[in-house]
């Protein structure tokens, strides 16, 4: 998420005033810093938990359809998507797609993960409220997130032509910005769950319990860079606005 709030700085900056690309490139330095050491920090992670091999010698797909049915779910399947950090509940044609290492592999990092994405799906199934209003959502933001980034360009282009355009785009921005701060009980609440049923039903030792823990720590906190970053745009933004005026 944070890579497509920079891909949108670049975008404009051959349009501004070079006081306003300075300060830009400053905002785009540290969001780019911080999204970097936390990428690199849960790949790290994932790395290093994916060597932690699980006592019980379950793999990702039979912890997610365990977690599953311990819960009562019996209409959503487990299957496996290519690539890598891919994974995620599909609520449409409710399906836990999980990538190809963390289907086959036997270790804390698969399981952890698993489970995570499993929690997505009892929030489906437990109609949990944030999980609604995230997916209410999508629609709107699948919409305003294509139009925001042309509607901000033309109105720096027309400021003076047209001056309602650059507010409009901002708006169109905004509901970006909300949905990415309503990710972030969905995802927390998501390894919440996962990490309770995973301690309750006695899956992992202690050492894997603390490896998963930590693994979806640092995955929750990119979601926290993406919300941060698009705020911190959106700001960005209405100064650009406000200076134009």
């Amino acid at each position: 998420m944070y890579q497509i709030i920079l891909n949108r700085f670049l975008f404009i900056f051959a349009h501004l005033k070079p006081i306003n690309m300075l300060f830009g490139y400053v905002i785009f330095g540290l969001i780019a810093l911080v999204g970097g050491l936390v990428q690199w920090r849960l790949k790290s992670k994932f790395k290093h938990y994916s060597k932690l091999v699980l006592r019980n010698g379950l793999s990702g797909r039979e912890i997610a359809e365990k977690m599953l049915h311990d819960n009562g779910i019996f209409d959503v399947r487990v299957i496996s998507t290519p690539g890598r950090l891919t994974d995620h509940y599909n609520p449409v044609d409710k399906t836990v797609n999980l990538s190809e290492a963390v289907y086959h592999e036997r270790n804390a990092a698969a399981a952890a993960v698993a489970a995570h994405e499993v929690g997505h799906a009892v929030q489906h199934a437990q109609s949990y409220e944030w999980l609604q209003f995230r997916s209410k959502m999508v629609p709107i933001v699948n919409v305003s997130g294509q139009l925001a980034q042309w509607v901000i360009m033309a109105g720096i282009l027309l400021i003076n032509s047209f001056p309602v355009l650059l507010p409009i785009g901002i708006v169109l921005f905004a509901t970006t910005v909300v949905f990415t701060f309503v990710t972030l009980p969905v995802e927390y609440d998501a390894s919440n769950r996962a990490l309770a049923w995973l301690k309750n039903k006695n899956m992992l030792s202690q050492q894997e319990q603390e490896g998963a823990e930590d693994a979806l720590k640092w995955a929750a906190r990119t979601y926290v860079v993406a919300a941060v970053g698009a705020l911190i745009t959106l700001a960005y933004y209405i100064m650009i606005y406000l200076n134009r005026r």
